[in-house]
C-alpha cells in the first residue's frame, strides 16, 4: 500500500452562509497564483459551488460523501488527488456538525484538519467564541480560522486576540463584487461575465497568514497499488453504445463522476445543447437529461424546434432516456415559472410543473434496483402535478420513509432524484440499455 500526501483542509462553518464557497475559491485561487497545485472537493452533493470552485483552481471538483460516495471511494479520490496535488482543499456543506454524515464526520473519518469560516461582519472577540464552540463541540482538530467580512485591520487584530489557542490563518476583506446568487445558490460561472475578475479580487483580498499555513501538517490516505488508477469493475456494460448528454445553462448539472462512470462502463458519451436548438446527435442508443435551470429558459426551449421534434422521434423508436429533476421538468406538459408564466413543454410526461418560493425537498435518498440500490440526492423548488401513477419511489437516508416519485413511461424514466452513477455502476448502465428498460 502507497500512503500519498499533501497539505489537506477541510474548510467549513457554523451555517450555510457564512462565506464558505467563496472562502474556499479565494484561498484556491491564491494558491495558485503562489505556485501550488490544488486540488478541491466538495463536502456532499452539490452542482454549482463544484462549477465555481473548478474555475478557481483549474482542475474538476468532485464530491465526498461517507454515504452517497462511500468511504472507500472518498478515500480513493482524496488519495490520488494527493499523488499530484500540494494542496488539497474540501469545501464543507451546511454547518460543521450538521447531517448524517456530517462535515466533522468526514474530516475525523480521514484525519483533516479543519478551517472554519466564521462571519466576523457583525462581531468581533466573539468570534473567539464560536470557534472554541466549533472545536471542542466534537471534537474536531481545528486548526485555524478565516475570518470572513473584515472591515478594517483593527477588526481583524480584535479577532485574532479573542482566538486564544487557535491560529487566525487569514481574513477576507468585504467584497465590492462578489459571487452572485439565485434560489438554488451561486449562479452558474459560464453566466458571469467577469468571473475571472472576480476570483482574482477575491485572491488577493484574503489576507494569509503564510508562516501559520506552512505550518499546517499534510495528511496521508492509505492507496493500495492497484487502486492508484481508478477502474471500475461492473457486471454492466455500455461498451458500443454512445449516450447524448443535454448540456448548456438549462442542463447543467453533472456530477464528474457521473461522466467518468459512463466512460468506464465503456460507452461513448456526445453532448449537445438544446437551448441552442440542437437535435439529439444522430445514431445515439440512450439519451441523458441531467437537472439545471430550464425554468430560467423556458421560452428558448418552447422554440427549439429542432430539439423537440428530435426528442420526440427518439420517443417513439423506444430510445432509453433518463431524465433527473430539471431534465424530467423540459419533458413535461407545461411548467409554470417564478413569474407564474406558464410555458409548455415537451409533453412527453402527462402533467405540469410549478416552480414555488418555499423547498420542495432536500436530502440523500436511494433508488432500489434490479442491480442494488443506487445513491443520490434531491434539491427542488417546483412541484410536479400529474395523473401519472409512480413505479416506484426512492427512500430517504435520514427516514426511511418514500421519497421522489420514480415515473416510467414507455422507455423513459424520469424523477427529481439525482443519481450518483459511482454508487452502482450495473444500475446505472442499466438505466441506457434497451433491453433493461
Amino acid at each position: 500500500m502507497v500512503r500519498p500526501s499533501a497539505k489537506v483542509v477541510l474548510i467549513s462553518a457554523i451555517a450555510s452562509g457564512q462565506g464558505k464557497t467563496t472562502t474556499t475559491a479565494a484561498l484556491a485561487r491564491k494558491l495558485v497564483k503562489l505556485g501550488k497545485t490544488v486540488r478541491v472537493f466538495k463536502t456532499g452533493p452539490d452542482f454549482i459551488d463544484p462549477m465555481m470552485l473548478e474555475r478557481a483552481c483549474g482542475s474538476a471538483v468532485h464530491s465526498l460523501d461517507l454515504w452517497m460516495v462511500g468511504q472507500a471511494d472518498s478515500e480513493g479520490m482524496l488519495a490520488r488527488a494527493a499523488m499530484d496535488a500540494d494542496v488539497i482543499l474540501i469545501e464543507g456543506v451546511m454547518g460543521l456538525y450538521d447531517g448524517n454524515p456530517s462535515s466533522a464526520d468526514l474530516a475525523r473519518a480521514f484525519g483533516v484538519p479543519v478551517v472554519a469560516v466564521l462571519d466576523a461582519s457583525a462581531m468581533a472577540q466573539t468570534v473567539g467564541a464560536l470557534a472554541l464552540g466549533l472545536r471542542d463541540f466534537g471534537p474536531v482538530h481545528l486548526a485555524g480560522v478565516i475570518a470572513n467580512r473584515i472591515a478594517s485591520e483593527g477588526h481583524a487584530k480584535m479577532v485574532a486576540a479573542a482566538m486564544r489557542d487557535i491560529p487566525l490563518l487569514g481574513s477576507l476583506h468585504r467584497q465590492e463584487e462578489a459571487l452572485p446568487e439565485r434560489h438554488l445558490g451561486l449562479v452558474l460561472p459560464q453566466e458571469v461575465d467577469r468571473i475571472e475578475a472576480i476570483l482574482d479580487a477575491i485572491a488577493d483580498s484574503l489576507e494569509l497568514d503564510m508562516q501559520a499555513w506552512d505550518a499546517l501538517p499534510d495528511t496521508s490516505f492509505g492507496l493500495h497499488e492497484h487502486q492508484a488508477q481508478h477502474v471500475l469493475q461492473t457486471a454492466g456494460n455500455l461498451a458500443g453504445k454512445t449516450i447524448a448528454i443535454a448540456r448548456d445553462a438549462a442542463f447543467a448539472f453533472i456530477y464528474p463522476a457521473n461522466i467518468e462512470c459512463l466512460i468506464g462502463l465503456g460507452a461513448e458519451l456526445v453532448f449537445f445543447s438544446p437551448l441552442a436548438d440542437e437535435a439529439i446527435p444522430e445514431r445515439t442508443d440512450a439519451l441523458y437529461l441531467p437537472g439545471g435551470y430550464p425554468e430560467l429558459h423556458a421560452e428558448t426551449l418552447t422554440q427549439a424546434s429542432n430539439w423537440l421534434a428530435s426528442l420526440h422521434a427518439a420517443h417513439a423508436q423506444g430510445m432509453p432516456m433518463l431524465a433527473e429533476c430539471g431534465g424530467m421538468m423540459a419533458i413535461t406538459e407545461g411548467l409554470v415559472d417564478q413569474q407564474e408564466q406558464s410555458w409548455p413543454m415537451a409533453g412527453i410526461l402527462s402533467g405540469k410543473v410549478i416552480m414555488q418560493k418555499r423547498l420542495a425537498a432536500l436530502g440523500a435518498q436511494a433508488w432500489a434496483t434490479a442491480q442494488g440500490e443506487l445513491r443520490g440526492h434531491t434539491f427542488h423548488y417546483s412541484r410536479f402535478e400529474t395523473i401519472l401513477a409512480a413505479s416506484s419511489h426512492t427512500i430517504k437516508h435520514s427516514t426511511q420513509q418514500h421519497g421522489e416519485a420514480i415515473y416510467r413511461v414507455g422507455n423513459v424514466r424520469a424523477s427529481y432524484f439525482h443519481a450518483y452513477f459511482a454508487s452502482n455502476p450495473s444500475a446505472t448502465a442499466a438505466l441506457f440499455l434497451r433491453d433493461k428498460i
